[in-house]
């Protein structure tokens, strides 16, 4: 596993997200109950999170000024961070609920909210994927589908989760990327470093992440 790379004083991209609030059940800064109370039928794992107290939420804020290139990057290592600190956990009693939500405020001039996440989201997907990790993406406003093909509420905010994998069900999710579904399919964590066979900084992985072959459109 990681430790390091994260460090933001070693990050020309630090400060493009500014910490609003750190990990809590409950968070304060975004109302999360309703919104949940909403989507808990397209999740059979949400309530069972939720009662054992293993779903958090950190709060962070677009910088004034920040442009788009910052924002991925510093999501990206927030997402790493989360993903570096479920990995112990996961063979934990109950480590299959846990589930660490990083949510995103504010706006970067012409660009969506779909569109920041969208690199950040592939690249963490793709590099956590051998070893059990989950990510998903939801913008603010906007209406996705479940397994069944079923809408799900549009959030109020927007958010990255990420999760431990559950092996029956996730490689469904990933039809449209059979590659990513097979690697999912056949996760262990080993404790492996996801960065032994490239570099950790955003520039490299965003053009690793380029190369991988796309969702295929049905």
């Amino acid at each position: 596993m990681i430790s390091s790379m994260t460090d933001g004083a070693s990050r020309p991209t630090a400060g493009a997200l500014r910490l609003i609030e750190s990990r809590s059940e409950i968070p304060e800064s975004v109302s999360v109950g309703a919104y949940l109370g909403a989507v808990g039928e397209h999740c059979p794992f949400l309530d069972g999170s939720r009662s054992r107290g293993l779903t958090g939420w950190t709060v962070y804020r677009i910088a004034s000024g920040a442009n788009r290139y910052a924002v991925e990057a510093e999501l990206f290592y927030a997402g790493v961070q989360a993903a570096e600190r479920l990995r112990p956990l996961m063979g934990l009693r109950h480590g299959q609920l846990r589930c660490e939500n990083l949510v995103l405020l504010g706006d970067v001039v012409d660009n969506s909210h779909q569109e920041l996440l969208a690199w950040p989201h592939w690249g963490l997907k793709n590099l956590y994927s051998e070893v059990g990790v989950m990510f998903g993406k939801f913008a603010k406003g906007v209406v996705e589908t479940d397994r069944f093909g079923r809408c799900i509420p549009s959030p109020p905010f927007t958010f990255l989760t990420v999760r431990a994998s559950v092996r029956r069900l996730d490689p469904g999710f990933l039809r449209a990327t059979p590659l990513l579904a097979s690697s999912l399919a056949e996760a262990d964590d080993d404790g492996r470093d996801v960065f032994r066979e490239i570099p950790c900084e955003w520039e490299a992985v965003k053009a690793w992440a380029s190369s991988l072959p796309q969702p295929q459109q049905h």
